[in-house]
């Protein structure tokens, strides 16, 4: 019977040995000091933008009607391409304002050919009157009659000068410069003048304005940004303004911030920021959807830290952890303003000399205040280099 249960208590002899030694390794590990990395806060000049969505539009615009009745007799124009100011559109039929005008002139020549003996005897008239030859009526109605044939020669010109200027409205001409779209007519078309319905429409495109929208509280904070002087807007560039297409894409040309609106729109708290922009090559067209990034300042004493070096608590306040003079681990809760490349701007919690713990989340997580630690310094390099 004692044979049979020799090899069970050996074993449990055997377990109990490492048992022992197991407990006795866990104080070693739970002793040993972490080594973290950490980044040491500094301050720099960082110049601040933001993008906003918006949509182009042209810098000018004008629709072609016609200022006289008649038939289209050609289009003169390629649909979209550019024409130039005074460029000839479209002909409407001269015939019957060519005839208005002939009429006119005819009318002109018909009263000032009358015009000569009239003239003439009102000058007798007025010799004999000195001479008491003829009654004062008498030469008041020689008077009247040279101001009613000149009042006639006047009323002729005046309609030679409304038939010529409707003779040259029957060349639908553009107002200006541009690129016109698709026409509403052909020829042989009937027109009506300044009807309702245009034509055609000439855009100008180059330069063209970008109109984006900006939220009044977005103001309000950079307003007392501000006057806090955490920003400032010295300098000619902080006027420049880059572009992104739909696609992603930059574009190539900078632009420029024209003005602010000064009316709020009621239905999304939001004001109309218009910018120019060149595009010689038409890459820009109306109403494309766009972001315009717009530098809002310079901050001269930025502090960022790196993202990975940014936690949040239950509640989603951020906080970071620092290692003190003492190599010791301190929390500090943070006040953040936004995401600069893959950093954060900080307005609150930490200093310039500070030294940021930027470990993996894993490590982060583990630590905890007053903690120590082994630190050395970790290279980093941020997105959106100072300015």
């Amino acid at each position: 019977m004692l044979v049979k249960y020799r090899i069970p208590v050996a074993a449990l002899i055997l377990a109990a040995l490492l048992t022992a030694c197991g407990r006795g390794q866990a104080p070693a590990r739970a002793g040993a000091v972490p080594s973290v990395s950490v980044i040491t806060v500094e301050t720099r000049s960082l110049t601040l933008s933001t993008q906003l969505p918006g949509r182009t539009a042209p810098l000018r615009i004008a629709e072609i009607r016609p200022q006289v009745n008649g038939l289209i007799q050609r289009r003169l124009f390629t649909e979209g391409a550019d024409v130039k100011a005074g460029q000839v559109l479209y002909e409407i039929d001269p015939a019957p304002f060519q005839a208005a005008l002939n009429s006119a002139l005819a009318g002109q020549a018909r009263a000032e050919a009358s015009r000569y003996p009239i003239m003439a005897r009102a000058e007798r008239v007025r010799t004999l009157l000195a001479d008491r030859a003829v009654s004062q009526q008498d030469y008041d109605d020689a008077d009247a009659a040279l101001k009613q044939v000149d009042a006639e020669i006047a009323s002729w010109k005046a309609q030679v000068e409304t038939a010529r200027i409707n003779l040259g409205y029957t060349k639908v001409t553009a107002p200006i410069s541009g690129r016109i779209g698709k026409s509403s007519v052909t020829d042989g078309a009937l027109v009506t003048g300044f009807q309702p319905v245009a034509l055609a429409t000439i855009q100008q495109l180059d330069p063209i304005y970008v109109d984006v929208t900006q939220s009044t509280s977005e103001l309000l904070r950079l307003r007392r940004r501000f006057e806090k002087g955490d920003l400032h807007t010295q300098g000619a560039d902080m006027n420049k303004v880059r572009l992104i297409l739909e696609d992603g894409t930059p574009y190539a040309q900078e632009g420029a911030l024209q003005f602010r609106d000064v009316s709020v729109e009621p239905s999304t708290g939001s004001v109309v920021l218009r910018m120019m922009f060149p595009n010689p090559q038409g890459i820009l067209l109306p109403e494309m959807f766009v972001r315009a990034e717009i530098r809002e300042g310079t901050n001269e004493q930025a502090i960022c830290i790196p993202q990975q070096g940014v936690l949040r608590n239950a509640k989603g306040d951020p906080y970071a952890f620092v290692a003190n003079a003492e190599d010791k681990v301190e929390m500090r809760m943070l006040t953040l303003e936004r995401e600069v490349g893959n950093e954060w701007l900080v307005a609150g919690g930490v200093k310039a000399g500070d030294r940021v713990i930027v470990e993996g989340v894993q490590i982060l997580q583990m630590l905890r205040p007053g903690t120590p630690v082994t630190v050395k310094a970790t290279p980093f390099a941020p997105d959106a280099p100072a300015k």
